[in-house]
């Protein structure tokens, strides 16, 4: 069963910075490519970033620029990075596979505003 468990949100202003970590054990997580969502009360999962095994990364064009996904295969970690942060990035953020999503997380609130 996989178990993921998400941290690093928190309460920052426009323009600041969040680090988010990613932990997800029952998989070979370095055979799996790993990405973060953002969701906001009553609407779906989007995914914002994603990652492969070897490190090629995709963006949405909303965080394009902004944010920076990454990870660590020996330690099992992905994070995302995530820069001049907006009011409208404000969601409760999530790690899981890109494509065929395990269950999910508890996720981490992540709040943007002045």
């Amino acid at each position: 069963q996989v178990h993921i468990v998400e941290s690093g949100g928190g309460f920052v202003q426009p323009g600041g910075s969040l680090r988010l970590s990613c932990e997800a054990s029952g998989i070979i997580f370095s055979f799996e490519p790993m990405g973060w969502y953002r969701q906001d009360p009553g609407y779906a999962h989007e995914l914002v970033a994603s990652v492969t095994p070897s490190g090629t990364t995709h963006y949405a064009d909303s965080v394009q620029g902004r944010f920076t996904i990454s990870r660590d295969n020996a330690k099992e970690r992905v994070w995302l990075q995530m820069n001049n942060l907006k009011p409208e990035d404000t969601a409760v953020y999530y790690c899981n596979h890109p494509t065929s999503v395990w269950d999910w997380g508890q996720g981490t609130q992540v709040t943007v505003s002045s």
